[in-house]
């Protein structure tokens, strides 16, 4: 796991431990798993992982910091994208944004909890979130090499559209890959 997966915007982990954030993270997992959003808590995440609540406040905010979080070292840990030269734009579209589109595709309760945690006010949250587009907008600016920065920026919006009606079970994960390579070729001079 990197490093970056714990750079937390507001609680820095300078001097705490990774291996903590990472069991309170691993616990949080199990814990929306077997309550649901709503039923998750802090404090049963800090007894999942066998530490004090105050403990667990110290390196997540509120349980939709802790989502946001798991969300960001999973996204983290993916490999940069390699694309086939001689592959058009919607082939390396997939080939970038199909990793990302399936990190929680096969936890139906991670994926509700995530959607609703990352539109949480909390500026943990809010500072996690920027990250996170920033990654989806790199990933598409790859795919997209030569293309102008407004199709970046539209097909970001499309994917961050995707994600949220995914998770709000409008759409499956797992289509979100051929449905961004379909709109892509619409783009007028999609290579």
């Amino acid at each position: 796991m990197t490093s970056a997966a714990f750079e937390m915007p507001r609680r820095a982990l300078g001097g705490r431990r990774p291996e903590m954030a990472a069991r309170l993270l691993d616990a949080a997992v199990v814990e929306v798993a077997e309550t649901g959003f709503e039923g998750m808590t802090v404090r049963l995440v800090a007894a999942r992982a066998g530490v004090s609540v105050a403990t667990a406040y110290s390196y997540f905010s509120s349980k939709e910091h802790l989502l946001t979080s798991e969300f960001w070292r999973r996204l983290t840990a993916l490999e940069e994208p390699v694309f086939d030269k001689r592959a058009k734009l919607p082939q390396r579209l997939v080939v970038a944004m199909e990793p990302v589109a399936l990190l929680v595709a096969d936890e139906p309760e991670l994926a509700a909890g995530g959607t609703t945690s990352m539109l949480a006010h909390d500026a943990d949250v809010t500072a996690l979130r920027d990250r996170i587009g920033g990654v989806f907008a790199h990933r598409i600016s790859a795919a997209l090499g030569e293309q102008p920065s407004a199709a970046a920026a539209g097909l970001t919006m499309t994917f961050a559209g995707a994600l949220l009606s995914a998770g709000m079970g409008n759409l499956e994960y797992r289509d979100i890959p051929t449905l961004m390579g379909e709109f892509a070729a619409l783009l007028k001079d999609a290579r």
